[in-house]
């Protein structure tokens, strides 16, 4: 971009920041202020942390080591190719309150739908449980695995309750392809949640597992 026009200013450079850009931009101007995180853009997908988990019996998202964002009211969680090493185990979440030294074991809610390939149909629901589902039943043979996504609500506000919903897909140990949808609450107190805990509800796993923040205000 031309020095003496910059964002379409003859002079002094004005200011730019996430939700106040000022001034007549051209496509290099714009991927300019992309680069330096000024450019706005609601709704806009920003990677916090990948874990490739090879063989794990958990993986932990923490505000203390960067790799969960509270600044965030709303994240995005993908998972892609989860394999467990016990047949037909799934993928679970549990979140803590004082930096994953602990986490809620019990109260979690929920309400699921799923269906299978065969024709079988039907759902799940709880007001107390141990844990939150993220990828059902899914076998262990070579080529069986899971993939799906999660989106969660108010880990950082202390005003209001914490949700998940989720949508994946998995090839069970029969093996068939099953479905899910549906959404669950975290343990029922307006808490800030400051570690997010996934793991295999039995044996360990393996998965590529990413979590981005929702830049929307």
């Amino acid at each position: 971009m031309a020095d003496d026009l910059k964002y379409g200013y003859k002079g002094a450079e004005p200011t730019q920041s996430f939700g106040n850009n000022t001034g007549v931009f051209d496509p290099n101007d714009i991927n300019n202020l992309i680069a330096d995180n000024k450019w706005t853009t609601f709704g806009q997908l920003e990677l916090i942390h990948t874990e490739n988990a090879s063989s794990v019996s958990s993986v932990e998202f923490k505000s203390s080591t960067g790799t969960l964002d509270l600044s965030y009211n709303v994240h995005f969680l993908t998972i892609n190719n989860f394999k467990p090493s016990n047949d037909n185990a799934q993928l679970v979440s549990q979140v803590s309150s004082n930096d994953g030294s602990s986490y809620y074991s019990n109260a979690y809610q929920f309400a699921y739908q799923e269906g299978k390939s065969g024709g079988t149909f039907g759902e799940s629901r709880t007001n107390d449980f141990s844990y939150l589902r993220i990828i059902h039943t899914t076998g262990n043979a070579t080529n069986e695995s899971g993939n799906g996504y999660c989106y969660f609500y108010n880990l950082g506000d202390s005003t209001k309750f914490s949700f998940q919903t989720t949508q994946q897909v998995c090839m069970t140990g029969t093996p068939e392809l099953l479905m899910q949808f549906g959404s669950g609450l975290f343990y029922p107190n307006a808490l800030v949640f400051n570690a997010l805990k996934i793991y295999s509800s039995a044996g360990t796993f393996s998965a590529t597992a990413s979590l981005y923040g929702i830049r929307y205000s």
